[in-house]
């Protein structure tokens, strides 16, 4: 799928022409991402870490941008629009939800810690990192999770047994999403 690059202008402060007397600076011109004017951006960053909430994502009219307080690489606060398109969007909340998905309160849930792409092995020709039923310990690699080209192993939290696995490979997955539930041992 093709991704789309965005341009970021940059703001610059407009020069004071020589032996002019300008006692109010000069306002900068307006600065777009992603279709929000930068200083909607401020506001909406001040916003998710005055409140503490985790993530805001806004859809308004055709544009789409979502802050989150935890970033994939451990760095510090971002902007991100979202690469899906609408009709991706929507078939995704058509979807039906499996009825298996239902955790029972013993069953432990392996998450993504990242938005990306869920692998199940670590080659399109090798053979899965683990299967249904397989038993898993603590720090042993489930998946790969693709982010920014980068691949990030993901490890069981839980020495178990896997008794589901909740994503197919190759799709897009969320920050928080559940990917495998186990069994614990």
């Amino acid at each position: 799928m093709p991704r789309a690059r965005e341009r970021k202008k940059r703001a610059t402060a407009p020069r004071a022409e020589p032996g002019g007397n300008s006692s109010r600076p000069a306002e900068p011109p307006s600065v777009e991402v992603a279709g929000f004017e930068l200083s909607e951006l401020r506001r909406l960053i001040r916003l998710v870490q005055r409140t503490g909430i985790g993530e805001l994502e806004l859809n308004s009219g055709g544009r789409s941008v979502r802050i989150s307080a935890t970033p994939a690489d451990g760095g510090g606060w971002g902007v991100a629009a979202p690469p899906a398109p609408p009709e991706a969007m929507k078939a995704a909340v058509l979807a039906p939800a499996a009825p298996a998905a239902e955790a029972s309160p013993q069953r432990k849930a392996v998450t993504s810690p990242m938005v990306g792409t869920f692998y199940r092995a670590p080659a399109p020709d090798a053979d899965p990192f683990v299967e249904v039923g397989d038993v898993v310990e603590v720090g042993q690699t489930v998946c790969i999770i693709e982010a920014m080209k980068l691949m990030n192993e993901i490890e069981a939290e839980a020495k178990g047994r896997v008794a589901q696995i909740l994503v197919e490979n190759a799709q897009p997955v969320e920050f928080g999403q559940k990917l495998f539930l186990i069994d614990p041992l």
